[in-house]
């Protein structure tokens, strides 16, 4: 019986049936195996264990008692099923097997800071996060994504966890006939007004509703982080007044998505859903309008094609969409305002570009230095016009 020991956990491999008539033999193999490994919790792999009777089940039984941080890990449906039934998954850990799906030859429909979202038939989707290890990140998004929903935020609920053929894991989601806001632009099916529009209608309600602030991150946290990690690549009087920037903007326990754009938006039978919800936070609007700011002009400022692979739009297209998204989001057309506005966006957008790319090894290429550069030129620039960051 194969079996493997890592930082004290025991694995071992079952596989074909187990039943009376070789339960005695299995029993007597694993209790070998653990008399001669040291452990502190022993896990049952049951990726290739087609049956087990009651005499298995009474081994796991026994196992468990001997060793109480028993699970089953790979479990698959049929023998789930046994153990559901016989109530041995109220009583210990038991994690079923995940099913492998392709996404060779997939349309790329949205994508996030953690991964990408696949159409893979008519009806269905799957969001495969780039982490190959992202099974936590998964857990963590499906909680964040039903707390949406059930706060009247029309999201896209995952209902299936699968392994990607090549490795790494993803969310499966069920969406009938939907496009995302970007591919109606692209497509010409919705003008740049119309999926503005849409878009702002969608970000309006996530902004009105309000969250446990336990129940997600808090943006401004986040936003300081940033700010902190630039004091050595600023001039110390501009690093002070960014980082008091930040600091002074109200707590504020309103949703944000975290990462909104047209990509992360799907239309389907007429209403708006939200997906990619791994970015859920709580924070000041400002926040949300820098990511935004980011998406659609800051990321791609010096490399247009970047927003043209991106979202599949020009950088006119994208600068003019954002300009019509704060204008609808703000509720004027005073090109005044919406100036002042988004320059208290951009403060916070090049904070983000600047400490990415240097985190990125940006200083090692040219490109990377130019980024870091033109953000450091911009935040000069802004920091001696802005006083506040709220509005």
């Amino acid at each position: 019986m194969r079996h493997s020991l890592s930082d004290g956990v025991l694995t071992v491999f079952l596989e074909g049936h187990i039943d009376s008539a070789n339960a005695a033999e299995t029993e007597k193999q694993i209790n070998d195996i653990r008399e001669s490994c040291e452990h502190s919790s022993f896990v049952f792999d049951c990726e290739n264990l087609s049956y087990i009777s009651s005499a298995g089940l009474r081994i796991i039984l026994r196992t468990k008692k001997a060793v109480p941080d028993t699970s089953l890990v790979s479990v698959s449906a049929d023998v789930y099923e046994v153990l559901d039934m016989t109530g041995f998954t109220e009583m210990m850990d038991i994690r079923k097997a995940y099913r492998v799906i392709s996404v060779e030859n997939c349309e790329v429909i949205g994508q996030g800071a953690n991964g990408k979202v696949y159409r893979i038939d008519r009806d269905t989707i799957v969001k495969v996060y780039l982490n190959p290890d992202a099974l936590p990140e998964i857990h963590r998004e499906r909680e964040l994504a039903r707390t949406a929903f059930v706060l009247g935020v029309p999201t896209a609920i995952p209902y299936d966890v699968v392994r990607i053929e090549g490795g790494g894991y993803g969310s499966v989601f069920e969406l009938l006939d939907a496009s995302s806001l970007a591919r109606l632009l692209v497509k010409g099916e919705k003008t740049v007004d119309e999926t503005a529009q849409m878009s702002v209608e969608l970000l309006k309600l996530i902004h009105s509703t309000v969250v446990k602030p336990e129940s997600m991150p808090d943006m401004k946290a986040v936003a300081l982080d940033w700010a902190e990690f630039l004091e050595e690549y600023l001039p110390a009087e501009q690093y002070s007044k960014l980082h008091s920037l930040i600091e002074a903007v109200p707590d504020d326990n309103h949703m944000m998505h975290g990462d909104y754009h047209i990509k992360n938006v799907m239309l389907q039978n007429g209403e708006c859903l939200l997906i990619d919800m791994d970015t859920l936070c709580h924070g000041h609007p400002v926040f949300e309008l820098a990511s935004m700011y980011n998406a659609y002009c800051g990321y791609t400022e010096l490399d247009h094609n970047i927003v043209k692979e991106f979202l599949g739009i020009s950088f006119e297209t994208a600068k003019e969409f954002w300009r019509k998204s704060l204008a609808l989001y703000l509720g004027t057309d005073d090109e005044a305002r919406i100036d002042e506005v988004e320059r208290k966006a951009m403060v916070v957008g090049y904070t983000r570009i600047m400490r990415r790319t240097i985190r990125r090894a940006g200083f090692d290429t040219e490109a990377g230095r130019a980024v870091i550069e033109n953000c450091r030129r911009h935040l000069g620039e802004l920091l001696a016009q802005v006083d506040t960051l709220v509005f």
